[in-house]
């Protein structure tokens, strides 16, 4: 009878620490390349948004890239080819972190499941065309405060050809700052003198070649002193797990400004994150997905 018991109770043990072992390290974020896991016996490919259990392991190809984010909330990039077990990528970032980044990763993930984009398709329709020349992708004027330094304006044309001239306004209409360039976006600082004592920023796009291409004119307005406080507030909650200059941290933090509807800000965030990482399409989608779930661009 003694021995029945003690034979309970071990299972119990050893069933309670199983469980603990199984329980995810990470989830991920951004995944590029023919990434695999092993889990048991078998390999099989990672996908975007799978958990690694403590006791996988990872092999990454030549050029790969994982981005991931452990269940404390610190975020790790891998990009080393071959095997990595995953109790060892837990090491590194163990002690650290913040549970608070895992609401805006847990955000991200769900913003860009198929289920999601089955929903934004569903809701929106299959195709939507603007009917403007030139497209800017800034949100309406009641979305659209920045909490940042620096933005990126970015747009789609259907006329008209580059260069293009952007033209940045006051309230009154009087031009503060043109900016010529052959792309399809521009980088703005707004601690420029020219801009710096403007709480609300007028801009429009046109056509050097015809100027009678043109966006309609949209607003960016730097926060009130309240909101600049509580976003900041906010921030600093994750903000000395994001600091480091990475990809992935820039795709967190514009999950981050997507959360609290600071579009223009995030926009800014998920260029940056492509430009560092120029080759995972991970950003890439996601970002065109925040374009089109946000009504900022229209869907053909």
């Amino acid at each position: 009878m003694k021995n029945s018991k003690l034979v309970l109770v071990l299972g119990f043990i050893f069933a309670i620490t199983a469980a603990f072992g199984q329980d995810y390290a990470f989830k991920v974020l951004a995944n590029k390349g023919a990434n695999e896991v092993k889990s048991g016996d078998s390999w099989e490919a990672i996908k975007t948004g799978a958990s690694l259990n403590a006791n996988d392991e990872v092999r990454l190809s030549e050029n790969a890239y994982l981005g991931l984010i452990y269940k404390t909330g610190k975020p790790l990039e891998v990009k080393k080819a071959g095997s990595h077990k995953v109790a060892d990528l837990a090491a590194q970032v163990q002690g650290e972190g913040t549970s608070v980044l895992n609401k805006y990763t847990d955000f991200i993930l769900s913003s860009n499941s198929a289920e999601a984009k089955k929903n934004r398709l569903s809701a929106t329709g299959a195709v939507t065309r603007g009917l403007e020349d030139i497209k800017l992708y800034l949100p309406e004027n009641q979305n659209s405060g920045v909490f940042s330094k620096k933005v990126v304006i970015n747009w789609g044309a259907e006329k008209g050809g580059a260069p293009y001239i952007v033209s940045l306004k006051n309230m009154f209409d009087d031009e503060l700052m043109k900016v010529e360039t052959p792309e399809y976006s521009v980088e703005i600082d707004l601690s420029d003198p020219k801009l710096a004592n403007e709480s609300a920023i007028l801009i429009e796009v046109r056509s050097k070649a015809d100027p009678n291409v043109k966006s309609a004119t949209r607003l960016i307005k730097k926060l009130s002193a309240a909101e600049q406080e509580r976003v900041t507030k906010s921030l600093s909650e994750i903000q000395g797990v994001v600091d480091e200059n990475t990809a992935l941290n820039k795709f967190i933090m514009a999950g981050f400004y997507e959360e609290n509807k600071l579009y223009v800000d995030a926009i800014t965030s998920y260029e940056e994150a492509i430009k560092m990482a120029p080759d995972v399409t991970t950003y890439k989608e996601a970002y065109e997905e925040f374009l089109l779930r946000n009504k900022l661009k229209p869907q053909k």
